[in-house]
């Protein structure tokens, strides 16, 4: 798959990057098998503790291959039926919207770095984040309703999270392209910087410092929250809380910080 994504490991951080840059990071049927193998094997590599998702080239990814629309447009895909595959994933994922969702999956979190443009399955695929930086030109857009379409990799269940109904309708019906700015002024970017893919790699270096049992734990009481009622949560709250008081990497947080030194963690198993 390293014609698609190549992935280096340092100090905890896997950096995840889309490396079609002939077509800018578009979505053919290798990238969806290399999104899917690159994210479920991360999902179980010791020592990762955060990763950056970014694009090589020109953009972070331009959406589904071009090559896609000219079947459609002479007939020749009929995909409706393939769509409703019965081989779906645990969390109700087909292969397409499996490419989103297994990095929103990772147990770790996914920081995207996003220039360029991210249209239609790019900015879902943006989306399948924890956090994203974008540059303030970056194109994004729902960009399906241009060819007849809905949004269909996850980007719905991924919206509904980040910005207000009306705004997700709006830009669902219209495919109108926005900036980077108005990204973040709408909830789909966490920060604009002029190099998102060095400010994400920060970050992420600084998350991998923090102790990943902690992290994790805290990765899943929010993922929880937009779903669950207030009683779950706050049980939610005190399991994660009573596994981490006491446990060795816990104890390590305490003394590194009262010794005034870097502190040093053991993967959680």
């Amino acid at each position: 798959m390293d014609d698609r994504i190549q992935v280096t490991l340092h100090e905890g951080v896997a950096d995840v990057r889309l490396v079609r840059t002939d077509k800018m990071n578009a979505l053919d049927d290798a990238m969806f098998e290399a999104l899917i193998q690159t994210g479920e094997r991360l999902k179980t590599e010791k020592g990762v503790r955060a990763i950056v998702l970014s694009g090589e080239g020109r953009a972070f990814c331009a959406g589904l291959d071009m090559g896609n629309f000219g079947k459609m447009a002479s007939g020749e895909r009929q995909g409706g039926a393939s769509l409703l595959t019965p081989n779906r994933t645990a969390g109700g994922s087909n292969r397409a919207q499996h490419a989103v969702m297994v990095w929103r999956e990772q147990a770790v979190p996914v920081i995207a770095a996003i220039h360029g443009v991210a249209y239609g399955g790019g900015f879902q695929l943006a989306l399948g984040a924890d956090i994203r930086f974008v540059t303030p030109d970056v194109r994004m857009a729902v960009l399906e309703i241009k060819w007849g379409l809905v949004p269909d990799m996850a980007g719905i269940v991924l919206m509904k999270r980040l910005v207000r109904d009306d705004v997700a309708r709006e830009l669902t019906y219209t495919g109108r392209i926005f900036d980077g700015e108005e990204a973040y002024r709408l909830g789909f970017a966490t920060r604009v910087c002029a190099d998102p893919r060095a400010e994400a790699l920060a970050l992420a270096a600084e998350i991998a410092s923090k102790n990943p049992a902690a992290i994790r734990g805290g990765k899943r009481l929010l993922d929880l929250a937009p779903d669950a009622d207030q009683h779950a949560i706050l049980l939610a709250e005190s399991v994660e809380q009573g596994a981490l008081i006491g446990s060795p990497n816990q104890v390590e947080a305490v003394v590194s910080n009262m010794q005034k030194r870097p502190a040093v963690y053991a993967d959680p198993a």
